[in-house]
């Protein structure tokens, strides 16, 4: 069942909080997602160890033109933590692709960050009847990963995937050291607001999530595997990339190589978390794709 001893300390305006009851015979627990505004669907995939509340200054952008469905992925925010389950991009697909065919949700744009813009690829590969395009910003399919934050995420990293010790490495996580690691991927340091900071921390402390943090560090070859599954997307793509994103200009480009039919942005100075940064400049771009 999921876990009811803890909920939200962030409110973001408009937003209604649901949830998605797993299938039978599957092994999956319960997903909760955020919704607000009204019109086509746009679902909202969340960067490794965030959670739907990572797009608080973007939704508020968009309620007009779109209904927003913002997902907690499988084990994060506040989705339900199955012990054993896979953190792998399949499984973490699969959560995704429950979101829009429990919904029934048709005419979607995903928009995804870091490893959420992963997903939403590869569930536009999986589900091509039912998106529409896909957003995806600084996509997560490279070596090194976050690790490419700072000595402290590839110490934290090490640390956290070493056997043995993974798991106590895992559930330890100073309030300083989450603060340092976000704030490396962000060009404006100042969009790292303190409220997000308590929060990602109180659902660090929620049962079972040390193990999911875990799965989640160790799923970054399936991302990048995941990549071969680009070229067969069918809808219309748009590429998102922060000027100082994590990723190398060698990355960005084979993403491009793989997609020549993508439209290409690079957003200056913004890092590798453009919802928190620059939140105007996709609402811009989805306004844009939708008319």
């Amino acid at each position: 069942m999921p876990d009811h001893d803890a909920s939200p300390t962030i409110h973001v305006p408009g937003t209604t909080s649901h949830t998605i009851a797993p299938r039978e015979g599957h092994q999956e627990g319960t997903l909760r997602y955020l919704k607000a505004g009204t019109g086509a669907p746009l679902v909202l995939l969340h960067t490794v160890r965030t959670q739907a509340e990572h797009f608080r200054k973007l939704i508020p952008l968009v309620p007009d033109q779109y209904t927003v469905y913002a997902l907690d992925l499988p084990g994060m925010g506040y989705s339900e933590i199955v012990p054993g389950a896979s953190y792998e991009e399949p499984a973490m697909r699969a959560g995704v692709e429950r979101l829009l065919t429990g919904l029934d949700l048709d005419d979607v744009t995903l928009l995804g960050e870091s490893m959420g813009a992963v997903l939403a690829l590869t569930t536009a590969a999986d589900l091509p009847d039912r998106v529409r395009q896909v957003v995806a910003v600084n996509t997560y399919d490279f070596p090194g990963g976050i690790a490419r934050s700072g000595i402290l995420a590839r110490v934290v990293v090490a640390g956290v995937l070493a056997p043995g010790v993974g798991p106590v490495v895992a559930g330890v996580e100073p309030k300083a050291a989450l603060r340092r690691i976000l704030r490396g991927g962000l060009g404006d340091k100042s969009a790292l607001l303190p409220d997000y900071v308590d929060e990602l921390l109180q659902v660090g402390s929620r049962p079972g999530y040390p193990a999911v943090a875990r799965g989640v560090y160790r799923n970054l070859p399936s991302l990048i595997a995941a990549r071969a599954r680009y070229p067969e997307i069918k809808a219309p793509i748009h590429l998102v990339y922060g000027e100082k994103d994590w990723s190398r200009p060698s990355d960005r480009q084979a993403n491009k190589d793989l997609l020549p039919d993508a439209d290409f942005t690079q957003v200056p100075i913004a890092g590798h978390f453009i919802a928190l940064e620059r939140p105007e400049v996709l609402a811009a771009l989805v306004k844009a794709e939708e008319r």
